[in-house]
Protein backbone atom coordinates (compact mmCIF):
# COMPACT_ATOMS: atom_id res chain seq x y z
CA UNK A 1 0.00 0.00 0.00
CA UNK A 2 1.37 3.50 -1.28
CA UNK A 3 -0.18 6.17 1.73
CA UNK A 4 0.28 9.80 0.79
CA UNK A 5 -0.44 13.36 2.52
CA UNK A 6 -1.93 15.65 -0.15
CA UNK A 7 -3.97 18.65 -0.35
CA UNK A 8 -7.70 18.02 -0.99
CA UNK A 9 -8.73 20.91 -3.44
CA UNK A 10 -12.32 19.97 -2.37
CA UNK A 11 -11.62 20.60 1.37
CA UNK A 12 -8.61 22.90 1.27
CA UNK A 13 -6.36 20.99 3.78
CA UNK A 14 -3.68 17.97 4.27
CA UNK A 15 -5.12 14.46 4.04
CA UNK A 16 -4.44 11.43 4.19
CA UNK A 17 -4.17 9.18 0.72
CA UNK A 18 -4.36 6.24 -0.62
CA UNK A 19 -2.43 6.36 -3.94
CA UNK A 20 -3.84 3.85 -6.95
CA UNK A 21 -2.10 3.80 -10.10
CA UNK A 22 -2.31 7.24 -10.83
CA UNK A 23 -4.42 8.34 -8.08
CA UNK A 24 -4.60 9.37 -4.69
CA UNK A 25 -8.33 8.30 -2.93
CA UNK A 26 -8.80 10.09 0.62
CA UNK A 27 -8.95 7.59 2.44
CA UNK A 28 -10.73 9.06 5.30
CA UNK A 29 -13.84 9.86 3.35
CA UNK A 30 -13.52 7.34 1.60
CA UNK A 31 -14.21 4.83 4.37
CA UNK A 32 -17.32 7.48 5.90
CA UNK A 33 -18.57 6.75 2.06
CA UNK A 34 -18.23 3.36 2.39
CA UNK A 35 -19.99 2.83 6.22
CA UNK A 36 -23.16 5.36 4.96
CA UNK A 37 -23.55 3.16 1.84
CA UNK A 38 -23.70 0.18 4.58
CA UNK A 39 -26.42 2.32 6.56
CA UNK A 40 -24.17 2.99 9.56
CA UNK A 41 -25.97 5.81 11.19
CA UNK A 42 -22.92 7.49 13.11
CA UNK A 43 -20.48 7.59 9.63
CA UNK A 44 -18.97 10.57 10.00
CA UNK A 45 -18.13 9.92 13.46
CA UNK A 46 -17.01 6.40 12.99
CA UNK A 47 -14.88 6.88 9.88
CA UNK A 48 -12.80 9.55 11.25
CA UNK A 49 -12.51 7.51 14.08
CA UNK A 50 -11.46 4.16 12.66
CA UNK A 51 -9.49 5.81 9.85
CA UNK A 52 -8.32 9.30 10.88
CA UNK A 53 -7.38 11.87 8.29
CA UNK A 54 -3.72 12.16 9.39
CA UNK A 55 -0.84 10.08 8.80
CA UNK A 56 0.31 9.90 12.17
CA UNK A 57 -3.21 9.71 13.91
CA UNK A 58 -3.35 6.32 11.05
CA UNK A 59 -0.14 5.03 12.02
CA UNK A 60 -1.09 5.57 16.00
CA UNK A 61 -4.26 3.57 15.08
CA UNK A 62 -3.05 0.59 14.41
CA UNK A 63 -4.18 -2.64 13.04
CA UNK A 64 -8.05 -1.38 12.91
CA UNK A 65 -6.66 1.64 11.10
CA UNK A 66 -4.69 -0.67 8.64
CA UNK A 67 -8.01 -2.95 8.17
CA UNK A 68 -10.42 0.34 7.23
CA UNK A 69 -7.75 1.22 4.62
CA UNK A 70 -7.65 -2.00 2.93
CA UNK A 71 -11.60 -2.13 2.63
CA UNK A 72 -10.88 1.26 1.19
CA UNK A 73 -8.25 0.01 -1.26
CA UNK A 74 -10.68 -3.24 -2.31
CA UNK A 75 -12.69 -0.20 -3.70
CA UNK A 76 -10.69 1.45 -5.24
CA UNK A 77 -11.69 1.98 -8.83
CA UNK A 78 -15.31 2.54 -7.61
CA UNK A 79 -13.52 5.58 -6.05
CA UNK A 80 -11.96 6.66 -8.89
CA UNK A 81 -15.29 5.78 -11.01
CA UNK A 82 -16.59 8.30 -8.59
CA UNK A 83 -19.57 5.65 -7.64
CA UNK A 84 -19.50 7.17 -4.68
CA UNK A 85 -19.85 10.85 -5.82
CA UNK A 86 -16.99 13.65 -6.04
CA UNK A 87 -14.11 14.54 -3.78
CA UNK A 88 -13.10 11.31 -2.83
CA UNK A 89 -10.47 10.44 -5.88
CA UNK A 90 -8.33 12.89 -7.60
CA UNK A 91 -5.13 12.35 -10.55
CA UNK A 92 -2.05 12.84 -8.68
CA UNK A 93 -1.00 15.00 -10.99
CA UNK A 94 -3.91 17.54 -9.99
CA UNK A 95 -2.97 17.65 -5.99
CA UNK A 96 -0.32 18.94 -4.30
CA UNK A 97 1.88 16.23 -2.38
CA UNK A 98 3.36 16.98 1.00
CA UNK A 99 5.94 15.01 3.05
CA UNK A 100 3.93 11.30 3.84
CA UNK A 101 4.22 12.65 7.59
CA UNK A 102 4.57 16.00 7.66
CA UNK A 103 5.37 16.82 10.96
CA UNK A 104 7.24 13.36 12.48
CA UNK A 105 7.81 13.45 16.33
CA UNK A 106 11.80 12.88 15.69
CA UNK A 107 14.26 12.09 12.83
CA UNK A 108 17.00 10.03 14.11
CA UNK A 109 19.56 10.11 11.25
CA UNK A 110 22.34 7.65 11.24
CA UNK A 111 25.64 7.76 9.06
CA UNK A 112 28.21 5.57 8.52
CA UNK A 113 26.18 2.58 7.65
CA UNK A 114 27.58 2.70 3.54
CA UNK A 115 30.89 2.20 4.06
CA UNK A 116 31.94 3.31 0.49
CA UNK A 117 31.11 6.69 1.61
CA UNK A 118 33.16 7.03 4.61
CA UNK A 119 35.54 5.70 2.20
CA UNK A 120 35.22 7.91 0.01
CA UNK A 121 35.54 10.77 2.55
CA UNK A 122 38.85 9.34 3.42
CA UNK A 123 39.68 9.57 -0.14
CA UNK A 124 39.05 13.03 -0.33
CA UNK A 125 40.71 13.91 3.06
CA UNK A 126 37.68 15.08 4.77
CA UNK A 127 38.63 16.32 7.95
CA UNK A 128 36.58 14.53 9.97
CA UNK A 129 35.91 10.38 10.53
CA UNK A 130 32.73 8.83 9.84
CA UNK A 131 32.46 5.50 12.00
CA UNK A 132 29.72 3.58 12.18
CA UNK A 133 26.68 5.21 14.13
CA UNK A 134 27.35 7.96 14.08
CA UNK A 135 23.79 9.71 14.96
CA UNK A 136 22.23 12.97 15.42
CA UNK A 137 18.60 14.54 15.19
CA UNK A 138 17.30 16.22 12.13
CA UNK A 139 14.59 19.13 12.78
CA UNK A 140 10.78 18.12 11.96
CA UNK A 141 10.55 21.68 10.63
CA UNK A 142 13.27 21.18 8.05
CA UNK A 143 10.84 18.67 6.13
CA UNK A 144 9.22 19.98 3.27
CA UNK A 145 7.48 17.43 0.77
CA UNK A 146 8.70 15.27 -2.41
CA UNK A 147 8.34 18.42 -5.78
CA UNK A 148 8.77 21.25 -2.95
CA UNK A 149 11.55 23.99 -3.67
CA UNK A 150 14.54 23.37 -1.51
CA UNK A 151 16.07 26.72 -0.16
CA UNK A 152 19.79 27.73 -0.62
CA UNK A 153 20.01 29.90 2.44
CA UNK A 154 22.24 33.08 1.29
CA UNK A 155 25.14 32.44 3.45
CA UNK A 156 25.83 28.75 2.03
CA UNK A 157 28.04 28.70 -0.56
CA UNK A 158 28.54 24.36 -0.41
CA UNK A 159 24.65 22.56 -0.70
CA UNK A 160 25.31 19.03 -0.72
CA UNK A 161 23.04 16.39 -1.47
CA UNK A 162 22.59 12.67 0.78
CA UNK A 163 20.23 10.09 -0.67
CA UNK A 164 19.22 8.03 1.63
CA UNK A 165 16.25 5.27 3.03
CA UNK A 166 13.64 6.29 5.53
CA UNK A 167 12.10 3.78 7.96
CA UNK A 168 8.93 5.31 9.12
CA UNK A 169 8.23 3.85 12.38
CA UNK A 170 4.52 2.52 13.08
CA UNK A 171 4.46 1.05 16.48
CA UNK A 172 5.12 2.28 20.26
CA UNK A 173 8.64 0.75 21.36
CA UNK A 174 11.80 1.00 23.04
CA UNK A 175 14.67 -1.40 23.81
CA UNK A 176 13.52 -3.16 20.49
CA UNK A 177 15.40 -6.62 19.61
CA UNK A 178 16.38 -6.90 16.47
CA UNK A 179 14.78 -9.80 15.56
CA UNK A 180 11.17 -8.18 15.91
CA UNK A 181 12.30 -4.58 15.17
CA UNK A 182 9.93 -4.91 11.60
CA UNK A 183 7.14 -5.38 14.34
CA UNK A 184 7.58 -2.02 15.06
CA UNK A 185 8.28 -0.67 10.86
CA UNK A 186 4.72 0.85 8.96
CA UNK A 187 7.04 1.40 5.77
CA UNK A 188 9.87 3.41 3.61
CA UNK A 189 10.44 6.40 2.05
CA UNK A 190 12.85 8.27 0.33
CA UNK A 191 15.06 10.77 2.03
CA UNK A 192 17.50 13.58 1.65
CA UNK A 193 19.55 14.36 3.77
CA UNK A 194 20.34 18.17 2.65
CA UNK A 195 24.15 19.68 3.84
CA UNK A 196 25.29 22.87 4.04
CA UNK A 197 29.39 21.78 3.83
CA UNK A 198 30.58 25.21 4.83
CA UNK A 199 28.41 25.35 8.35
CA UNK A 200 28.79 22.09 9.19
CA UNK A 201 32.58 22.00 8.82
CA UNK A 202 32.75 24.92 10.78
CA UNK A 203 30.72 23.02 13.33
CA UNK A 204 32.74 19.85 13.12
CA UNK A 205 35.33 21.65 14.56
CA UNK A 206 33.47 21.64 17.76
CA UNK A 207 32.50 18.43 17.45
CA UNK A 208 28.45 18.91 16.53
CA UNK A 209 25.74 18.23 13.72
CA UNK A 210 23.23 21.11 14.08
CA UNK A 211 22.61 23.79 11.77
CA UNK A 212 24.92 22.50 8.89
CA UNK A 213 22.20 19.82 8.60
CA UNK A 214 18.63 21.64 9.69
CA UNK A 215 18.48 24.50 7.49
CA UNK A 216 14.84 25.06 6.28
CA UNK A 217 13.87 22.67 3.61
CA UNK A 218 16.56 20.42 4.48
CA UNK A 219 14.82 17.49 4.78
CA UNK A 220 12.76 16.30 1.93
CA UNK A 221 10.76 12.89 2.07
CA UNK A 222 8.16 11.12 0.34
CA UNK A 223 6.63 10.89 -2.35
CA UNK A 224 4.86 8.12 -0.46
CA UNK A 225 5.11 6.28 2.58
CA UNK A 226 5.37 2.59 1.11
CA UNK A 227 4.23 0.17 3.85
CA UNK A 228 6.69 -2.90 4.85
CA UNK A 229 4.48 -5.84 3.23
CA UNK A 230 4.25 -3.99 -0.12
CA UNK A 231 8.18 -3.52 -0.25
CA UNK A 232 9.74 -7.16 -1.44
CA UNK A 233 13.00 -6.92 0.22
CA UNK A 234 14.15 -3.50 1.60
CA UNK A 235 17.78 -4.92 1.83
CA UNK A 236 17.84 -4.63 -1.98
CA UNK A 237 16.47 -2.04 -3.46
CA UNK A 238 18.57 0.21 -6.09
CA UNK A 239 19.25 4.01 -5.02
CA UNK A 240 20.06 6.90 -7.27
CA UNK A 241 20.37 10.71 -7.58
CA UNK A 242 20.53 12.84 -10.79
CA UNK A 243 21.37 16.31 -10.84
CA UNK A 244 19.69 17.87 -14.31
CA UNK A 245 19.72 14.29 -15.39
CA UNK A 246 23.26 13.47 -14.50
CA UNK A 247 24.06 10.44 -12.22
CA UNK A 248 25.55 11.77 -9.16
CA UNK A 249 24.34 9.02 -6.93
CA UNK A 250 24.15 4.98 -7.61
CA UNK A 251 23.91 2.21 -5.02
CA UNK A 252 21.88 -0.58 -3.27
CA UNK A 253 20.50 -1.04 -0.01
CA UNK A 254 22.42 -4.57 -0.27
CA UNK A 255 25.92 -2.38 0.65
CA UNK A 256 24.76 -1.29 3.95
CA UNK A 257 26.96 -2.71 6.50
CA UNK A 258 24.37 -3.25 9.24
CA UNK A 259 20.80 -4.34 8.90
CA UNK A 260 18.15 -2.25 8.99
CA UNK A 261 16.59 -4.47 12.09
CA UNK A 262 19.82 -3.81 13.84
CA UNK A 263 19.72 0.23 13.18
CA UNK A 264 15.96 -0.03 14.94
CA UNK A 265 17.67 -1.82 18.09
CA UNK A 266 20.64 0.34 18.07
CA UNK A 267 18.65 3.35 18.59
CA UNK A 268 15.74 2.06 20.40
CA UNK A 269 16.96 3.14 23.41
CA UNK A 270 14.34 6.27 23.05
CA UNK A 271 11.06 5.56 22.57
CA UNK A 272 9.93 5.22 19.14
CA UNK A 273 6.43 6.82 18.67
CA UNK A 274 4.24 5.87 15.23
CA UNK A 275 5.49 8.74 12.47
CA UNK A 276 8.94 8.57 14.15
CA UNK A 277 11.61 8.27 11.64
CA UNK A 278 15.25 6.54 10.93
CA UNK A 279 17.20 6.84 8.18
CA UNK A 280 19.68 5.20 6.81
CA UNK A 281 22.46 6.92 6.07
CA UNK A 282 24.07 7.61 2.64
CA UNK A 283 25.49 6.06 -0.11
CA UNK A 284 28.80 7.60 -2.23
CA UNK A 285 28.85 10.19 -4.87
CA UNK A 286 28.10 13.56 -2.76
CA UNK A 287 29.66 16.55 -3.43
CA UNK A 288 32.62 17.15 -1.23
CA UNK A 289 33.96 14.22 -1.51
CA UNK A 290 34.45 14.84 -5.76
CA UNK A 291 37.23 15.97 -7.33
CA UNK A 292 36.40 19.68 -7.61
CA UNK A 293 33.31 19.59 -5.12
CA UNK A 294 32.29 23.32 -6.05
CA UNK A 295 32.02 22.10 -9.92
CA UNK A 296 28.90 19.58 -8.00
CA UNK A 297 27.53 21.93 -5.31
CA UNK A 298 24.00 22.44 -5.89
CA UNK A 299 23.13 26.07 -7.28
CA UNK A 300 19.56 27.89 -7.86
CA UNK A 301 18.13 26.44 -10.81
CA UNK A 302 19.54 22.81 -10.39
CA UNK A 303 16.78 20.19 -10.01
CA UNK A 304 17.70 17.02 -8.09
CA UNK A 305 15.71 13.87 -8.36
CA UNK A 306 16.18 11.21 -5.89
CA UNK A 307 15.04 8.08 -6.56
CA UNK A 308 15.03 4.41 -4.84
CA UNK A 309 13.51 1.17 -6.36
CA UNK A 310 9.57 0.84 -5.10
CA UNK A 311 9.40 3.58 -3.23
CA UNK A 312 9.41 6.13 -5.82
CA UNK A 313 11.41 9.38 -6.55
CA UNK A 314 11.22 13.27 -5.55
CA UNK A 315 11.83 15.74 -7.69
CA UNK A 316 13.50 19.28 -5.83
CA UNK A 317 14.58 22.45 -7.40
CA UNK A 318 16.78 24.33 -5.71
CA UNK A 319 15.94 28.04 -5.59
CA UNK A 320 18.18 31.21 -3.96
CA UNK A 321 17.03 32.42 -0.98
Amino acid sequence: MKLATFHNPYLRKPRLGLVFGEHVIDLSGAFTAVLKDEGEEDAEVLGEALLPSSMTAFLRRGRRAREAADRVLFKARSFINKEYGDGLAFKLSEVRLYAPVPRPGKIIHTAGNFREHAKEAEKAKWEFPIPQWISFLKSPSAVVGPYDDIVRPKFVKELDYELEMAIVIGRRGKYISKERAFDHVAGFMVFNDLTARDIQREEMKNGLLNFGKNLDSFAPMGPYLVTKDDVYDPHNLRMELRVNGEVRQSGNTNRLSVSLQEIIEHYSWVVLEPGDVITTGTISGVAAFRENPEKYYLKPGDVMESEIEQLGTMRNKIVGE
